[in-house]
């Protein structure tokens, strides 16, 4: 056994958060640097959706060292976590439901059209229409997921209340996107994206928990955000910012009503 290994069995959160930095930033930081003008290089922007994977990559190599093959088959279980009830489902695909229901508000009330072709027009990617959602799904959905919910929440919730942990992973997912402000983002959105990110990690929390562990479930709702909200004509729609204070509200409602303790019916959800 290795110095290194033996680190990482007795330290696994640490080596996992830098872990998923490390394998997302080698592909971020390049680009971030490009952009602004500090070196030159012929790496599309496209590459950009692989650094998804740093968190699962993390994940999956960390489980490796600590857990072995019994770890791993675990963590597959959770990222493939499918038997969760029917309600659940509704639940996980409910940004799309939310994006309907208000796009259809606003062509009442405004007669503004809207157009689910559209939202296949992202970042660095040709128009893909639909087929954007499962792009998003196994990307930013599962890519970040397996890490963020599957391999650190569990961790973080062993003596700790669930709020607690959730607090604690969002600081480290935000750092997570520091790059994207270089590249991608607005340093003016700063403020606005850190209280949807707790939000989300609040309400990521709640569906984890309540799913009895479900990654995918997760991994779901997530690519189904991005896919109303982060669709280039999105982004500074009427549609997103509604879906996206909905998801505020819903967070805070999720911390009176299941309470700090497991922010859900259930029980936390540990390693």
């Amino acid at each position: 056994m290795t110095a290194l290994t033996t680190w990482i069995k007795k330290h696994p959160l640490p080596a996992f958060f830098m872990l998923a930095y490390g394998l997302s930033w080698m592909v971020e930081i390049p680009l971030a640097l490009e952009a602004q003008g500090l070196i030159q290089m012929r790496m599309p922007f496209s590459v950009h959706y692989l650094a998804a994977y740093g968190p699962m990559l993390a994940a999956l190599i960390v489980t490796r060292v600590v857990g072995g093959p019994r770890g791993l088959r675990n963590l597959f279980g959770r990222m493939t976590k499918w038997k969760v009830g029917p309600g659940w489902w509704l639940v996980a695909v409910a940004p799309l439901g939310l994006y309907l229901a208000v796009a259809a508000a606003l062509w009442l009330i405004q007669g503004t059209p809207f157009d689910l072709i559209a939202m296949g027009q992202i970042d660095f990617l040709p128009a893909l229409g639909l087929a954007a959602l499962p792009v998003w799904i196994l990307t930013f959905g599962i890519g970040e997921e397996t890490g963020w919910r599957g391999f650190a929440l569990p961790r973080l919730q062993e003596g700790r209340s669930a709020l607690g942990a959730t607090i604690i992973l969002w600081a480290f997912w935000a750092l997570w996107h520091l790059p994207l402000f270089f590249y991608s983002y607005e340093a003016a959105i700063l403020p606005g994206f850190l209280i949807g990110l707790l939000a989300g990690a609040i309400t990521f929390t709640w569906l984890y928990n309540s799913t009895y562990g479900s990654v995918l479930m997760v991994a779901i709702w997530h690519g189904a955000f991005n896919f109303t909200t982060a669709c280039v004509s999105c982004k500074t729609g009427l549609s997103a910012a509604v879906i996206s204070t909905l998801v505020m509200v819903w967070a805070v409602v999720v911390v009176l009503f299941f309470k700090p303790a497991s922010l859900s019916r259930s029980a936390e959800q540990v390693i």
